[in-house]
């Protein structure tokens, strides 16, 4: 089985990677969890495809194991769900050695991880991502939390796992739509980190919207390596971590305007469509590298323009996102692929020309 180490300042942990859950209990005895009660939350999508495979497979373990399953989707994303988590956990008398799994996609992972943060002040907890969003971003770094009246994520805390359950496999049953938007987080890594991985999404673009076993394997490999790199530098998002954030900073709010009717995904390629136009507005890139750029997120089926929400609403709940400084919105920029800019002297005519670019 292989695997990848995140060497966070906070704690250091391992990403594992397999095409089925049968090695899910190994790892839990190489990490040395005690074997008393664990606490599987999945969501109703999620849920009723894997969570016996992973309960029959934790119970050669643990003394315990509970289960609690939410209703799918972003709209759960807040605190009364968790309230729902704290109940389970007490009625089953959770203790600080007890581990609570996180068996879905990005929602599941950042509520299960803030739960765990919370409860009894903090209990381990373990990600097994099972979207491609999951798998190549929200479960490696320990960002956990939930949204709060309209605005994303606004509450958490930087909670890391004990470690990170990846298999593969269970790419072959999301549904088309949740894959092309894992596509954008993807896809993210190339302008931020590395041409040679640009190339090889271009090279191998075919393979990997098939699904392609060693396709889709060295891809969210790595997309893991990238950020358990930059992780290992900033844990807490005091500097460089902040180049994960392309795309997000118009994208979250697109995501909460919309009231979550896109995917994260989605709004997040769109947020970096309107990124890519502020970046060649400064001369950073030229127009015909931005409009490539931008192909390769429409083959994997990505739209790159919202409808329904106006330039001024967008840029308005852009100040509630929780990396605005000083009243002034975070922008990581493209000065050539491979190479990002940080910076908060994006001015409000050039942010209403990005959000206008990509209204339709």
């Amino acid at each position: 089985m292989e695997s990848i180490i995140v060497s966070a300042e906070s704690k250091r942990y391992p990403i594992c990677f397999d095409n089925s859950f049968s090695s899910l209990a190994e790892v839990c005895e190489k990490t040395g969890l005690n074997k008393g009660k664990a606490f599987v939350i999945s969501d109703t999508n999620v849920g009723q495809l894997y969570i016996k495979e992973v309960i029959d497979n934790l119970k050669t373990y643990f003394d315990e194991v509970h289960s609690l399953i939410f209703e799918s989707g972003e709209k759960s994303k807040n605190l009364s769900t968790i309230m729902r988590f704290y109940d389970v956990l007490l009625e089953n008398r959770a203790e600080r050695k007890s581990v609570i799994f996180a068996l879905g996609g990005g929602v599941c992972g950042d509520m299960a991880g803030f739960a765990a943060s919370t409860y009894l002040r903090g209990i381990k907890f373990v990600q097994i991502p099972t979207s491609l969003l999951s798998q190549v971003d929200s479960s490696v770094g320990g960002k956990v939390g939930v949204d709060y009246r309209g605005a994303k994520n606004i509450v958490g805390s930087f909670y890391q796992p004990e470690f990170v359950f990846i298999n593969t496999s269970v790419l072959k049953t999301l549904p088309e739509r949740e894959f092309k938007a894992g596509m954008a987080e993807v896809i993210k890594y190339a302008p931020i980190a590395s041409p040679k991985f640009y190339d090889f999404l271009w090279d191998n673009k075919e393979d990997i919207k098939s699904i392609d076993e060693k396709a889709i394997r060295n891809t969210i490999r790595y997309c893991c390596m990238a950020k358990a790199d930059v992780v290992s530098k900033d844990e807490k998002e005091g500097g460089l971590r902040e180049i994960l954030n392309f795309g997000h900073t118009i994208g979250h709010a697109i995501e909460s305007v919309k009231n979550f009717e896109l995917l994260h995904g989605e709004c997040v390629a769109i947020g970096m469509s309107a990124a890519m136009e502020i970046s060649v507005s400064r001369g950073y890139i030229t127009k015909q590298e931005a409009e490539i750029f931008r192909e390769l997120l429409r083959f994997f089926g990505l739209d790159l323009t919202v409808e329904g929400v106006t330039a001024e609403e967008v840029y308005k709940q852009m100040f509630l996102d929780k990396k605005v400084k000083d009243n002034k919105l975070s922008f990581v920029l493209i000065k050539k692929f491979g190479k990002t800019i940080r910076t908060n002297d994006v001015t409000e005519e050039e942010v209403i020309n990005a959000i206008n670019y990509v209204i339709r």
